[in-house]
């Protein structure tokens, strides 16, 4: 049964439950062969409404933030996972709290809260260090977590041998919408460098970036890479997707407000990419549009742009085979991930409203937003 777009609200992100646990479905068939622990990585999908799902078949989440971590904590249950850089010392009380991993970016930052975390009587808390292997195959810096000079993680120059009393896994993350592949080059860099440190720890995380929902995924590397580690050094691995999650399983439903023209036709619309799609302008990248094409391929072709005032708020060409008007509604693909998690109210523009789909219930608005969402903030 296909999604009635038309009783959408505009602008709404509607994730399809349908799609969402046939990616659940593949990452449990990954832990189920592998005795690894998947967790969701709440930085790239954070709809909270699905969580209870998402927990029927993930081990838990991991968060980089102490809000994160409530998050998790209070709605799905599980394993709590949490790195940064550096936390922020007024909160690490309630980071305590909600965590049963904590993981350091660096040895200052396990001498300062060490002592706190072996203190719990209430729980035993799991510590690990971020490692940083020098290796990466990511061509954009700001997505790089390897990149010249990079703060994310410890080098093996840097790496304090005599300080590993009381640590219990590694992690490393340095993958970004990527294959199996890559993974396996990676992890030949990090047993070398660091296997000598890896053999004495309790779990190893591959962090995130794993593209394991992705049609053209090497899911027998995945599983190759994971047992290499398992099997030579007896370690728990853990992997923290987000995007593949939650990957080609929400749209976002927008609506033409205006034509107009200069040297071509442009279409305004309800939704923005800097408001409502962030990652079109900075990864960059071009959405597909139900019915749609690239510029040129149908017969009328539009540069499809914002209603807010920044003059770069522009999603990109695309063509059509019937002219657009106002009122016209278009649907935007795989818009779960890094959309409802990074928004923003500049210029004063309403959030999209949140929606669910599933054959039993049909459509249900989760959430809607108005002009107080947009003053609280302020």
């Amino acid at each position: 049964m296909k999604i009635d777009f038309s009783r959408l609200p505009t602008p709404c992100y509607i994730v399809d439950e349908r799609l969402l646990v046939q990616n659940l479905e593949r990452l449990k068939a990954v832990q189920d062969r592998t005795g690894c622990s998947i967790l969701l990585a709440q930085k790239g999908f954070s709809m909270y409404s699905v969580y209870p799902l998402i927990g029927k078949y993930l081990r838990g989440v991991t968060s980089s933030s102490l809000f994160e971590a409530r998050l998790g904590y209070e709605e799905m249950g599980g394993e709590v996972h949490i790195y940064a850089p550096a936390y922020i010392e007024e909160e690490f009380d309630e980071i305590l709290k909600y965590s049963d991993h904590i993981v350091f970016n660096s040895f200052n930052e396990w001498r300062k809260y060490k002592a706190k975390v072996k203190n719990m009587r209430s729980k035993k808390i799991e510590c690990g260090l971020r490692i940083n292997p020098e290796y990466s195959e990511i061509e954009t810096p700001l997505y790089d977590p390897c990149y010249n000079n990079s703060r994310l993680g410890v080098t093996l120059r840097n790496f304090k041998a005599d300080e590993l009393d009381g640590l219990d896994g590694l992690h490393f993350h340095t993958m970004c919408e990527q294959n199996s592949d890559t993974l396996l080059r990676t992890i030949k860099i990090v047993d070398e460098k660091f296997g000598g440190y890896i053999k004495n720890m309790k779990w190893l995380n591959f962090g995130g970036g794993h593209h394991i929902t992705r049609p053209d995924y090497d899911i027998e590397t995945l599983v190759r890479s994971i047992s290499y580690f398992q099997d030579k050094y007896g370690v728990r691995v853990y992997l923290e997707p987000g995007e593949a999650v939650a990957l080609n399983t929400g749209f976002l439903a927008a609506k033409v407000l205006d034509i107009v023209e200069n040297g071509m036709k442009i279409a305004i619309l309800d939704a923005s990419a800097a408001c409502h799609m962030p990652d079109v302008l900075e990864m960059p990248y071009r959405p597909n549009i139900i019915d749609a094409g690239k510029p040129g391929e149908n017969e009328y072709t539009y540069r499809l742009g914002s209603h807010t005032c920044l003059a770069g708020d522009v999603i990109g060409d695309y063509s059509f085979r019937q002219p657009l008007k106002p009122g016209d509604r278009l649907i935007f693909c795989d818009m779960a991930h890094y959309t409802m998690v990074k928004n923003n109210t500049f210029n004063g523009i309403k959030l999209p409203a949140i929606a669910l789909y599933n054959e039993e219930k049909g459509i249900r608005i989760i959430k809607s937003f108005g002009y107080e969402d947009f003053k609280s903030r302020l």
